[in-house]
């Protein structure tokens, strides 16, 4: 099936910003390097939210390889972040950046947020990519969180976006959805669920922005010209998330 592309990048006449954004979890980029790159590559993003980053040995090094080859640049997170990498295009103008280390509950992974405020044009935004725990109580703490530093941001318009580890009707998940806008629900387009090829039916990552941001459409890119199914079942165990966002011109 071969589904109709979103709207592309572009700084509308009043001053608002139409950008792609991806979320997407990497799996550290233990499978096919290559295949996630042209995934990546063809979704033609502004922004992308990547969970699972290479943490370990030479990881700055594997997270440049990645940027390079999609024609992108690291913007913030990895390892300082505990996984949560944010890359941008060279459309966007950078504010300031931030990696957050989330407490530790022993015996669990450690957690964090990569933020950033950017600029497209005169829409300003904050960003946070997240990857949630899988501890029921701790994930919802860290969602809490998550809205806390959105926050705190004190910008305008915002977008939150990541591995929640929780389905639209979690706990988690719905308190996210209460403060910001599950753009999947607010404009579907492309597939609906994420993970994994062994358990399909599930939608478990998510693109969320703040009221006031026009949603034009959200989902996974299966069809997309430029994506086989191949290549999203080769480049890693979950499915990415595409959507095309109006954010309004700042004051």
């Amino acid at each position: 099936m071969v589904i109709h592309s979103l709207p592309d990048s572009r700084t509308e006449p009043d001053g608002s910003a139409v950008i792609r954004v991806l979320s997407y979890n990497i799996r550290s980029m233990r499978d096919d390097r290559e295949a996630l790159a042209r995934v990546i590559r063809a979704c033609a993003p502004d922004l992308v939210f990547i969970q699972e980053a290479p943490r370990f040995f030479r990881w700055r090094k594997r997270a440049a390889w990645l940027a390079r080859q999609t024609d992108l640049v690291v913007l913030s997170g990895g390892a300082t972040a505990a996984g949560p990498l944010l890359l941008c295009s060279l459309r966007a103008t950078v504010e300031r950046t931030e990696d957050v280390l989330l407490p530790l509950t022993p015996g669990l992974h450690r957690r964090g947020f990569a933020t950033a405020v950017v600029r497209f044009g005169r829409a300003r935004m904050g960003l946070l990519c997240c990857h949630l725990s899988l501890n029921g109580d701790e994930r919802y703490a860290q969602a809490g969180m998550a809205l806390d530093r959105l926050a705190a941001m004190d910008v305008p318009h915002t977008i939150a976006a990541g591995d929640l580890n929780d389905r639209p009707t979690g706990r988690s998940f719905r308190l996210l959805a209460e403060r910001l806008q599950d753009c999947w629900t607010a404009k579907p387009w492309g597939g609906e669920h994420t993970w994994t090829p062994a358990l399909p039916e599930r939608r478990i990552d998510a693109v969320f922005a703040s009221q006031g941001i026009d949603v034009l459409g959200c989902g996974v890119p299966s069809g997309l010209p430029g994506i086989s199914e191949r290549d999203l079942r080769a480049a890693t165990d979950h499915l990415p998330v595409l959507a095309a966002l109006r954010v309004p011109a700042s004051s």
